[in-house]
């Protein structure tokens, strides 16, 4: 039948395109839940390189798993706690020496801190994990990421607050856990923005992944709310934007774009700010050396 030859070749040619398109080596952290899971499995089916980074050992060879039977190959797998950034260096150490190019760098490690806590570095738990180390991973990988991309995984809830570059020690005594990770997700956004005026030969770009159904938080009752508000988006949800963000032509992206949704956004005005950025990113030099 004339139809069914038409469908054939339709498939024929989508799979001689899927064939012929090259394989990205995508590094997710946080890799072994959440976002970052449900990105890296989406990112194995379409045959890509998966290569997960992730604190605990047990979810993280899980995580392996679940990716495997998603792709249908064996994922790398490396464990790195962002809170020091030795193991983040031993992290950059072994995927330098294992990869000649990385397309695509997902930076979703990080989450929030309940009480107050000073890294072994001297940094307040929650900026290093999740600004200073991502910071400090890309910068490491740099080599490896020309013409390749870099998505930060931010968040609304930068509108709780902003980062001090000045104080990113930060203080017990005025620690409130909400503001700490709001100016840990500022500080993701305004990474992408600078990274873009300095590494123009990289496409970086932050994204709000909405209020996802996971383990986020602390406390009884946010991690009850984190997992059954009705109205929470899907990590799988979540994960098909940032693989839309990995994936999209350079042309369709804004360098250093803020995105909710697949809608370039304004964020809060000191997460645009300039001088901000570029004070945060020499504080942020300085910290990670």
């Amino acid at each position: 039948m004339p139809g069914c030859s038409v469908r054939r070749g339709g498939q024929a040619r989508r799979a001689d395109e899927s064939r012929r398109r090259q394989v990205a080596t995508i590094v997710v952290t946080g890799g072994s839940s959440g976002v970052g899971l449900a990105a890296a499995k989406q990112f194995a089916a379409r045959g890509d390189e998966v290569i997960l980074v992730g604190r605990d050992p047990r979810r993280l060879a899980d995580a392996v798993a679940q990716v495997r039977q998603a792709g249908g190959r064996e994922p790398a797998s490396f464990r790195a706690d962002f809170e020091s950034f030795a193991e983040v260096r031993a992290l950059a150490d072994q995927l330098l020496a294992g990869y000649q190019r990385i397309d695509v760098l997902a930076n979703n490690a990080g989450g929030m801190v309940g009480e107050y806590r000073r890294t072994a570095d001297g940094y307040e738990a929650t900026i290093q994990s999740n600004h200073l180390s991502p910071f400090l991973l890309t910068t490491l990988l740099l080599p490896r990421l020309k013409d390749g991309r870099v998505v930060n995984t931010a968040s609304r809830a930068h509108n709780r607050g902003r980062p001090d570059p000045d104080d990113l020690p930060g203080a017990k005594d005025r620690y409130d856990p909400w503001q700490a990770y709001g100016a840990g997700k500022t500080a993701n956004i305004l990474f992408a923005a600078e990274a873009a005026r300095r590494w123009p030969e990289v496409t970086s770009v932050s994204f709000h992944p909405g209020v996802v159904r996971t383990n986020f938080g602390t406390g009884r009752v946010i991690r009850f709310f984190y997992r059954y508000a009705p109205f929470l988006t899907t990590p799988e949800k979540a994960g098909e934007l940032l693989v839309w963000l990995a994936t999209a032509p350079a042309g369709e992206l804004v360098n250093g774009g803020y995105y909710v949704g697949h809608e370039l956004t304004s964020p809060a005005p000191y997460a645009r700010d300039p001088q901000l950025a570029a004070a945060l990113w020499e504080a942020s030099e300085n910290a990670a050396g």
